[in-house]
């Protein structure tokens, strides 16, 4: 893990000349996060992270309240409009602050903010538009980490389906600690895309239809009482979804039905 302190990345090059003069955000959609947010922060590097801002989808546990004590831009939805929802107002107000990069984190700390200068680095060296964390590339390290091994086996299931109606070689699709160019951003139609977890596999779509290139770095798993998790129900329903996205891809391309968020 990086320290949360230092200025330099792991082979000693300065914060300054990595972050290539971009504004980095990092975006925190949360909901009861109260617990973990704090945790979360603290292992943020802000010599890397320009500003954070913490978009909180109708919590009830006092999450809204303790952003603002630790000094967040805080936004709060009145009512819960869900993961995707919750994405979309992030993107809007890092745009808005004229972000070069922005940087997802979980405020639930199942993804490790210390490794936010391995993720944005190849967005500012030029050579990505996006960048995934994913915890699939080293092999085991997600069992190892907690997954549970039916959803270490959905995972690989999904992905495998994925990249096949995609023609990409991504090792996950499913993971929340991402980092995108805002000038890519600015490209993709997000608003279209589901309130709902497919949000994140939509985007990707999108990504592969705009051409723009991904990148992928190895990222550790944690799964503790406090990380927010989805059950084996509501898994089925979102591998659900998963597929009628791929559906409506495969639909789209072969012009039989329009989908406004692929054009």
């Amino acid at each position: 893990m990086l320290p949360v302190d230092d200025d330099t990345d792991p082979v000693g090059t300065t914060t300054a000349i990595m972050k290539n003069g971009k504004k980095i955000i990092a975006v925190l959609p949360a909901y009861n996060a109260a617990k973990t947010l704090a945790n979360t922060l603290g292992d943020i590097p802000r010599s890397w992270v320009d500003d954070v801002i913490l978009v909180d989808d109708a919590s009830t546990d006092g999450t809204p309240e303790l952003a603002r004590s630790l000094g967040l831009v805080t936004i709060v939805h009145p009512d819960n409009r869900g993961y995707g929802g919750n994405q979309k107002t992030c993107y809007d107000a890092a745009l808005e602050r004229n972000a070069d990069i922005v940087i997802m984190v979980h405020p639930d700390h199942q993804y490790d903010p210390t490794l936010i200068p391995r993720l944005i680095e190849p967005i500012a060296c030029g050579e990505a538009d996006a960048v995934f964390g994913s915890r699939m590339l080293r092999r085991g390290e997600a069992l190892k980490g907690g997954m549970p091994y039916w959803k270490y086996l959905a995972n690989i299931a999904l992905t495998r389906i994925e990249n096949a109606v995609l023609g990409l070689k991504l090792s996950e699709y499913h993971s929340g600690f991402r980092a995108y160019r805002s000038s890519a951003l600015r490209t993709l139609r997000y608003h279209d895309n589901s309130d709902g977890f497919v949000f994140d596999t939509e985007i990707i779509v999108q990504c592969r239809i705009q051409g723009l290139t991904i990148r992928e770095i190895p990222i550790p798993t944690r799964y503790f009482k406090d990380a927010s998790s989805v059950g084996m129900i509501s898994s089925i329903i979102y591998g659900s979804s998963i597929v009628g996205v791929m559906a409506q891809y495969l639909i789209h391309r072969m012009r039989l039905k329009t989908f406004s968020k692929f054009a």
